[in-house]
């Protein structure tokens, strides 16, 4: 998996309750044609990236197939969510 670009929209809490920032994250992948994971459509990755006192963590991702916006019932591996959220504290700010 590579992710070739992103984007980020900070999520703002009006009630005050949760603690830290929060983005939405769009993430564009590509993925070789012999993975599981690979659409002709092109696939993306939509996540929640959550900053605060405890750190930084990916609350919720879903994959989802480009054009048809189609989600997929596919888990990331552990090694993906890795790379999503090394990704994420690196460039969202």
């Amino acid at each position: 998996m590579n992710i070739t670009r992103h984007t980020a929209e900070e999520l703002k809490d009006p009630t005050g309750i949760l603690s830290g920032e929060r983005y939405e994250v769009i993430l564009d992948i590509e993925v070789p044609e012999d993975d599981e994971l690979y659409s002709e459509q092109g696939i993306y990755i939509k996540a929640i990236f959550v900053r605060d006192e405890s750190g930084s963590r990916i609350v919720q991702s879903t994959i989802v197939e480009r054009n048809t916006e189609a989600y997929l019932d596919f888990e990331l591996e552990e090694d993906e969510e890795s790379l999503l959220l090394s990704y994420c504290m690196e460039n969202i700010r």
